[in-house]
């Protein structure tokens, strides 16, 4: 047997790709790194070692044949590795560049154990699909035989878009209804460019648009059309809408100007990227360009939007989070990024008040310190007596986190069944909501998560579709034919 290529752990050292100057890449929108060369995907792929029970396989919410595909880019087969990273997931370069690889795939690498530095499998995933949209290896879409039956699916996120195309390519017809004036949710308006560039997510979407997805843009159900009639019009309805409802702060002062939600200032943020005109830049509502910016939060939404604020060009940027580092959600590396652009992080902190006239001049903090362990485990914070203090802020921007609007009166759909938290109740057994032939997937069922879940759900809503489709294809020539025999 010829030698493996692999196991180079102990002899190569663990790479990624480099990170451009802090300085430069705080300047703009682009991402932060490029991939790999070919001779260090290759040599960062050797190192897996192959493991008999691979941790990063089954950590990763999508089971990707991660040790496989490593080996095919180890062994220069690029389009096989390739081809088997497309297999289970329906945008691998979009997960090598967002997921956190570090409390996934990457966290759960058997060599990370034994103290060696993780297989750097984000970066080569992302690797493997520049290459293969590079070289003309991602291959068209091509609708399956037609089946004569339709599916509307509303949300243009990960999850809305995977179904979308899968179902696609089982000859269906498919509609996709987006609130937006581009596909896309999330990966478009809520993420920044300098984490995903935005012709990364938009070749996606061209991609369904030209195998025959149709889009209805800038279309809202319960305002363009009621659930009832979308219903009428397809055989089968999903929601992927997503959660988008901000979650708010309770204290005096939180309806000052200045204090905004996070995700509008995103959208703002990424729409000006695109080159829309966007007013609220104009005007400075929703730019901190010269401000001293506070963010109120420690997830991956607060890391995009300090980041985002020295693009801008802000004064000062400040990120309070009232646990300390280590019990922060948010990604590691992403703090490290944004320590390194000039964010300054005021740990075991919270607001109490918001100072100022009209529009907000500064943030009342309180110190907090970690109690007691709460539901979930971790020491909850609770306010340390005396330690109040003020910082100034010019822009306040509120980021924590994100809960379902109001279905199911938004749809206009009463017999939607929604959980206590407002998310969707599904038949878990078929992903099937309390409507018949209406599924859902994604965060409307469980809650802000991430995007590879979302893939995940997508995919497998796909096959509780498409048995529920087959089925009632069935009876309806079932019918017909005694219909027939009848007559």
């Amino acid at each position: 047997m010829a030698d493996t290529p692999m196991l180079k752990f102990v002899t190569k050292g663990q790479l990624y790709p480099p990170k451009r100057d802090a300085g430069t890449r705080a300047s703009d929108f682009q991402e932060i790194s490029s991939s790999f060369p070919v001779p260090d995907a290759e040599e960062q792929a050797s190192r897996c070692s192959q493991c008999g029970v691979p941790y990063c396989s089954t950590h990763c919410p999508l089971h990707n044949h991660i040790p496989d595909w490593l080996r095919l880019t180890a062994e220069g087969r690029l389009r096989e590795a390739y081809e088997l990273s497309n297999a289970t997931s329906t945008m691998p370069e979009i997960c090598g560049r967002i997921c956190p690889q570090d409390r996934l795939c990457e966290g759960n690498c058997v060599i990370e154990f034994s103290g060696h530095g993780a297989v750097t499998i984000g970066s080569v995933e992302k690797f493997i699909t520049d290459t293969a949209w590079k070289e003309g290896w991602v291959e068209p879409l091509v609708p399956g035989q037609p089946r004569g039956q339709s599916v509307g699916v509303i949300g243009a996120g990960p999850a809305g878009l995977t179904t979308a195309e899968y179902l696609r390519a089982a000859g269906y017809d498919v509609h996709v209804y987006d609130r937006h004036d581009r596909a896309g949710g999330l990966l478009t308006y809520g993420i920044p460019g300098f984490k995903l560039e935005k012709d990364v997510v938009m070749r996606r979407v061209q991609r369904l648009k030209d195998g025959g997805v149709v889009f209805h843009e800038g279309f809202e159900v319960g305002r363009d059309a009621s659930m009832a009639d979308l219903r009428k019009q397809h055989d089968a309805i999903l929601i992927a809408t997503g959660v988008y409802k901000a979650r708010d702060i309770r204290a005096p002062g939180v309806g000052a100007q200045g204090i905004v939600k996070a995700l509008d200032f995103l959208t703002a943020s990424n729409r000006a990227s695109f080159g829309d005109d966007v007013p609220e830049h104009t005007d400075g509502s929703l730019h901190a360009a010269g401000k001293h910016v506070v963010v109120i939060g420690g997830g991956d939404t607060a890391m995009d939007c300090v980041r985002t604020a020295i693009r801008q060009g802000a004064k000062s940027v400040k990120c309070l989070y009232r646990r300390d580092r280590e019990n922060m959600p948010g990604s590691q590396r992403e703090v490290a990024n944004a320590e390194e652009e000039g964010v300054e992080f005021v740990w075991l902190s919270a607001p109490i008040a918001f100072e100022g006239t009209g529009h907000v001049t500064g943030v009342k903090v309180t110190g907090m310190r970690l109690g007691q362990p709460d539901a979930s485990g971790r020491r909850a914070p609770e306010p340390d007596p005396g330690s109040e203090y003020s910082i100034e802020a010019d822009l306040v921007i509120k980021a924590l986190g994100f809960d379902p609007e109001d279905l199911p009166t938004m749809f206009g759909a009463d017999e939607l069944s929604v959980t206590r938290w407002g998310t969707l109740r599904v038949d878990h057994k078929t992903m099937m909501t309390s409507m018949d032939g209406v599924f859902a997937a994604g965060d409307i069922v469980r809650g802000a998560s991430l995007v590879v879940w979302a893939i995940r759900d997508g995919r497998d809503v796909t096959d509780h579709m498409h048995r529920y489709l087959k089925a009632k294809a069935r009876a309806k020539a079932s019918a017909e034919g005694n219909g027939r025999v009848a007559a």
